[in-house]
């Protein structure tokens, strides 16, 4: 008895410790985080004001707003996920549901892993070449939301097809069993409840999306623009080679401007992420497992 006692407290002394290890680890992660946030917050702060998002840059980008960088990046994320999101979706349902498992669905499975840690600039390079050139798209929303779309793409089928082997087998054999086709069993069972995974694939593309700069840099983003754009033919200015411009390029900034554009980018992020976290936890609350 003392023995099983003695056990137990040691046990105890032992979860304890992790719990404080996990915990500590935990705070080293989000104290970064908080202090990134916290001297945005405070050097950016007396940049934001309504001006600021609805005018245009003047004076030769040291003055003014953000406004047609900021609908340009909305274009971008708008175009890249009605690019990449059907495309990845789909690929993630043929890989899972669809395909059998041999050296070439393994090949597939690899290239994707690869192709999801290939550097940015690579993915530029290949939009210069692919979109600008080859297809003759030229430097515009269409050629930057494209190569997006593919740096993305692994994102997007890697959560889905995850998503998509969490639900229980046994929901597919029990529409088997009813005479459903395996269509039908996948549209109907298998897509609804594995939504909430596929839209974290989302989140995660668009949270990349609106950051990245070298993609867009040489496929359709400008340095500045007197107009909006009213196609997707068109270049267009963009938050994150906005901030990259102000930041570097152009002499005499005020320097609440720069950290302006970057806390609103990082904004744009945790409100989109936000929005998509609502919807994520109400797919969840549909699942019926």
């Amino acid at each position: 008895m003392f023995e099983a006692s003695s056990r137990e407290i040691r046990d105890q002394k032992l979860q304890a410790a992790w719990r404080r290890a996990f915990l500590f680890v935990t705070i080293l992660l989000i104290l970064p985080v908080g202090v990134i946030l916290w001297i945005l917050a405070m050097k950016g702060g007396p940049a934001l004001s309504w001006a600021f998002f609805t005018d245009w840059p003047r004076d030769g980008m040291t003055a003014g707003g953000i406004f047609p960088a900021l609908i340009g990046t909305l274009w971008l994320v708008g175009v890249a996920l009605v690019a990449s999101v059907p495309v990845g979706v789909a690929a993630a349902v043929y890989l899972s549901e669809y395909a059998p498992d041999n050296a070439l669905t393994r090949l597939i499975n690899l290239a994707i892993i690869n192709l999801a840690g290939v550097p940015s600039i690579v993915h530029a390079l290949f939009g210069v070449g692919a979109f600008v050139l080859f297809f003759n798209m030229g430097t515009s929303i269409l050629a930057a939301s494209l190569t997006l779309a593919v740096m993305t793409l692994p994102v997007v089928i890697v959560s889905t097809r995850e998503s998509l082997q969490a639900v229980p087998r046994a929901f597919r054999e029990a529409c088997w069993s009813l005479g459903a086709t395996r269509w039908q069993t996948i549209r109907h069972v298998v897509l609804p409840n594995s939504g909430s995974g596929i839209l974290t694939g989302i989140i995660l593309e668009v949270s990349r999306t609106v950051g990245e700069t070298a993609p867009i840099m040489f496929t359709g983003a400008a340095f500045f623009l007197p107009i909006l754009p009213s196609g997707v033919g068109d270049q267009t200015m963009a938050m994150s080679l906005h901030l990259f411009v102000v930041a570097t390029q152009v002499p005499g900034v005020p320097v609440e401007l720069p950290f302006g554009v970057a806390l609103v980018l990082v904004g744009m992020v945790l409100a989109l992420n936000a929005i998509s976290i609502v919807f994520r936890t109400r797919l969840r609350r549909r699942k019926k497992w």
